[in-house]
């Protein structure tokens, strides 16, 4: 069995979902973001959120592919490696699920300014693995 299309999708979909909501708060200035308690906790889960959907789609299609990961980091450069997304990109989104771990298993550790960093940053390595990956399930749908 290959890569489910409408699972990939789904994911995608909850991903842009996080991803509207996370560059909403990404367009608040930091010093209202840092007085804002339930916007930082709604921007932290919500990251969490978006990563994992990026993460269950890199599982999902490195799996099918016969090249499953050991990590989620490792998941993106496997991704990579089957020419589904950029190396560009998986470095960038390995650092991601990086992130990721740190706010699920340390989260206190994490200052809200580098979430804020991110926000204004990085966000837009996921719109670019969505674009990625969609591209890749449209091609391999079309060559079967």
């Amino acid at each position: 069995m290959g890569i489910d299309p409408d699972l990939v999708l789904r994911r995608l979909e909850e991903l842009e979902d996080a991803l509207t909501e996370l560059e909403e708060i990404a367009l608040m200035d930091l010093e209202k973001f840092l007085s804002e308690k339930y916007v930082k906790d709604a921007a932290k889960y919500r990251l969490i959120t978006a990563i994992e959907a990026a993460i269950s789609v890199c599982n999902h299609i490195v799996a099918k592919l016969g090249k499953p990961a050991n990590t989620y980091s490792e998941c993106f450069l496997r991704l990579s490696e089957l020419g589904v997304i950029s190396e560009d990109l998986a470095h960038r989104l390995s650092m991601m699920a990086k992130f990721r771990n740190m706010l699920v298993h340390i989260y206190w550790r994490i200052r809200d300014e580098r979430v804020y960093s991110i926000l204004r940053n990085d966000i837009g390595d996921l719109r670019q693995f969505v674009d990625e990956v969609l591209a890749y399930v449209e091609s391999t749908s079309k060559q079967g």
